[in-house]
């Protein structure tokens, strides 16, 4: 597994990430600290078949974060903490208020601004990282063309390329997804299209768990 033994895994993110946890910090398994999504499944099945790894996976989703957001809060919810590992998932919210009546266009945040913001985000911590894992915003419609999933891809594709930039671990989570749409519904697994269910969770914990190399042996 590309974890390395007492790792800190810290993730940040938006609504998907925080899922629940506890403030200011879902650190550890204890009282759903870690929120009861795909970090939460993740922190499980690290600690059953590494227990000896002694990873400690932090939380630091906030939801309706965008990147901006992120870049507000960078130095108190990242690098203060000191992680070994950072994950990064964001991006959905960054697109979503193109599609909404609020907020004003002044808060919309172009692709130009996304990639930008989370390069900046990325050279200030990529340094002191044992390693990076970017993860994409996705949208849980099979049609390409329609407007907000062509959007979302070119918000994904500026992650795809981070991950080349930085040498970082990419998780392309919109991959996943597309991968069971052909079986299952996309409201089987997020009534919005976004905020997904248990299942949707577990697709996106098993990306993540593939990316790293995890095996239950």
């Amino acid at each position: 597994m590309k974890l390395h033994p007492d790792s800190r895994l810290l993730f940040i993110g938006d609504s998907i990430t925080a899922c629940g946890r506890k403030f200011p910090m879902g650190v550890g398994a204890f009282n759903q600290a870690l929120g009861d999504g795909y970090v939460n499944l993740i922190d499980a099945a690290l600690t059953a078949a590494y227990p000896d790894y002694g990873i400690t996976t932090i939380n630091m989703g906030i939801s309706g974060n965008t990147v901006r957001d992120l870049n507000a809060r960078w130095e108190t919810d990242v690098l203060d903490i000191k992680p070994d590992w950072l994950v990064i998932k964001i991006g959905i919210n960054d697109v979503w208020g193109y599609f909404s009546q609020t907020p004003p266009p002044v808060y919309h945040i172009s692709a130009d601004e996304y990639a930008q913001t989370l390069d900046q985000l990325i050279q200030q911590t990529r340094s002191s990282l044992r390693g990076l894992i970017l993860m994409t915003p996705y949208y849980l419609e099979p049609n390409r063309q329609e407007l907000m999933r062509a959007r979302m891809d070119q918000f994904g594709a500026v992650v795809r390329d981070m991950a080349s930039r930085h040498q970082a671990l990419l998780v392309d989570t919109q991959a996943a997804f597309d991968s069971v749409l052909p079986c299952i519904h996309p409201l089987s697994l997020a009534i919005d299209r976004i905020h997904p269910n248990l299942t949707g969770h577990m697709i996106l914990a098993r990306a993540f768990l593939q990316r790293i190399n995890y095996s239950w042996e």
